[in-house]
């Protein structure tokens, strides 16, 4: 079992992994093996019996609480503005989803198709990243204006690098559902940050 401190923060560091690789891969083509696929199962685990079943076991989730202490521990100074502009724009998709019933009602539906094609195909088939990401294209996009990613035209040109950002952005939405089922507001990363911190440094130790 993780402390009540760690198991707060699960859903927030989720969104921030999903910044991070998100920025990984525009930018280098590639990304962390684990985090990826913890990510972006997360998406189809929608009836978790605690926040961690979302994730899987802690260590699915180092990327994202090290991007958590990088971003708001002072005494670093490798925060990203870039990481900054995802998870801000993430949490706000995830705002305009929370009010809008008809695509909460597609995404549900979209979700348990994808969940039905896992029993024709593996998991880390592409047919399943394409499905995410197409998720994300017809339903979340359109919530607000588009995330402009940034990265290497070399790889952003590339079909199979635009379904995993859609669906890395998709698992994303999907944390920062859970951080607001959870009681996330935007203003605790900014009144609650030494909280916020001082957990998912508790997080690494415990993973390390």
């Amino acid at each position: 079992m993780i402390s009540p401190n760690i198991e707060n923060q699960l859903a927030l560091a989720g969104v921030c992994q999903a910044a991070s690789l998100v920025k990984a891969i525009a930018q280098t083509g590639e990304a962390d093996t684990l985090a990826f696929e913890a990510s972006i199962s997360s998406i189809l685990v929608v009836s978790p019996d605690n926040p961690q079943q979302v994730f899987g076991s802690l260590p699915n989730l180092r990327i994202g609480f090290t991007t958590v202490v990088e971003q708001l521990d002072g005494e670093t100074k490798n925060k990203d503005v870039l990481i900054t502009r995802y998870v801000a724009s993430i949490l706000s998709l995830e705002r305009k989803l929370s009010k809008n019933t008809g695509a909460l009602k597609d995404l549900g539906e979209r979700i348990s198709h994808v969940q039905r094609q896992l029993a024709h195909v593996d998991f880390e088939h592409q047919q399943i990243v394409s499905s995410l990401a197409s998720i994300y294209t017809d339903i979340i996009s359109p919530l607000a204006p588009k995330i402009q990613v940034a990265g290497s035209q070399q790889y952003l040109a590339q079909p199979v690098i635009q379904h995993k950002v859609r669906a890395l952005l998709l698992a994303g939405v999907r944390a920062a559902v859970l951080w607001r089922q959870m009681g996330g507001k935007r203003r605790q990363i900014l009144f609650n940050k030494g909280h916020i911190l001082s957990s998912a440094k508790q997080a690494l130790r415990v993973i390390s």
